[in-house]
């Protein structure tokens, strides 16, 4: 499971597909697609024959915050649909968290189901944390967010995110 912080203005909220039709989408899918984690290298529309291998991409937020920065309120209004999405995806073992929104929403609806956190929780890209209740174990692994300005400083490359993918291929 792959988590972001919202849909983008002009990506998933236009075209209704979260990390499609935008650049920080080609960079995601990019990494995907190099991985074999998806059928293809880009994300335009919601018809474009995208198809993902056993991952699932969704957002923090479910709407476009202003200025793509999210109050705390709206990401607590928020948390029930990824709480949901988590029960739902019963085989999810390994889940990137985009950004440290997006690791700390993980981290805090792991705790609030009783998983016993291993490690320290302090966000930073690589970073993998093991999460465990009654001998389940899954793992949370933190990337920076694929955002052009991410990509562009090279604080990020697609590299460094095919590396984020491998590892948590590895991890199942």
């Amino acid at each position: 499971m792959i988590v972001g912080l919202a849909p983008a203005g002009n990506g998933g909220n236009r075209t209704g597909r979260v990390f499609t039709g935008d650049e920080s989408s080609n960079n995601l899918t990019k990494a995907l697609y190099d991985t074999g984690l998806a059928n293809q290298p880009y994300s335009v529309s919601r018809d474009d024959g995208l198809k993902l291998n056993d991952v699932y991409i969704t957002a923090v937020v479910k709407c476009v915050p202003p200025e793509n920065k999210p109050t705390t309120g709206e990401i607590r209004n928020c948390m029930s649909y990824l709480e949901e999405e988590t029960r739902m995806l019963t085989e999810a073992k390994v889940y990137v968290a985009l950004g440290k929104v997006a690791w700390d929403s993980l981290i805090n609806l792991f705790k609030s189901k009783g998983y016993e956190l291993n490690g320290d929780r302090k966000f930073s890209h690589g970073k993998i944390v093991k999460l465990v209740k009654d001998g389940n174990i899954v793992y949370l692994i933190g990337s920076y967010h694929p955002s052009p300005r991410n990509v562009r400083t090279r604080r990020l490359t697609i590299e460094m995110l095919e590396e984020i993918f491998e590892t948590a291929k590895s991890l199942l």
